[in-house]
């Protein structure tokens, strides 16, 4: 089933508790969902646009367009296949508390869930342990950066965990760039066909 909307910023109407936010922006039928931590760390504050007017989000932009998950870069970037959102969309005063992420989380975890993308790539620390935490029965490790890059099985989603932009060596982008090419040489989707059970033999892919 795909999602008939045109729109890319926030596509699902999504309302969340805060006056200033970073919603969702992308491909509502993505293969590809990045999810990083806020705007206070991976920028947006002004415009509104997840990964954009930062350092860390102009280097993840960098690699994600030279992996082919964007068209073009820029404020805002050209999406292929893809979707970019925040663990806390709300443009934080300070540090956001374990609270403020609580309460929207159900929203951000109903968004994951309707775009329903295939390959899942949490972007820093606190976005890599609630995937794992959540969507995983992967062990977080003392330093989730050590699993750069590498593909995990998750519970509908294949998991790439991406360290921070901004502790990024040229090793670690080259590394992601270089995983991004190959998940699209191979078939990441965990679909199956049941066309077989329709009347006309048409293919019918399910997760």
């Amino acid at each position: 089933m795909e999602n008939v909307t045109d729109r890319p910023s926030n596509p699902f109407g999504m309302t969340y508790p805060c006056e200033r936010v970073v919603p969702g922006y992308g491909d509502a039928n993505a293969h590809f969902h990045v999810l990083g931590d806020h705007p206070g760390v991976h920028g947006g504050r002004e415009s509104g646009v997840p990964f954009t007017d930062s350092a860390a989000g102009e280097a993840l932009q960098r690699a994600l367009a030279a992996g082919g998950l964007l068209a073009a870069t820029g404020t805002p970037p050209e999406v292929n296949r893809t979707f970019l959102s925040y663990l806390y969309p709300c443009v934080p005063d300070g540090d956001p508390s374990a609270a403020d992420y609580a309460a929207v989380e159900p929203l951000v975890d109903a968004e994951l869930r309707a775009i329903t993308a295939h390959v899942l790539l949490p972007v820093g620390e606190r976005a890599i342990e609630h995937v794992l935490a959540t969507h995983t029965t992967e062990p977080t490790p003392e330093d989730p950066g050590v699993l750069h890059a590498r593909e995990l099985t998750g519970s509908g989603f294949l998991v790439v965990p991406v360290v921070d932009p901004a502790d990024w060596t040229v090793e670690d982008e080259e590394r992601l760039v270089e995983r991004l090419r190959e998940l699209q040489r191979t078939d990441y989707r965990r679909e199956v066909d049941l066309g077989r059970f329709l009347p006309g033999g048409e293919s019918y892919f399910v997760r």
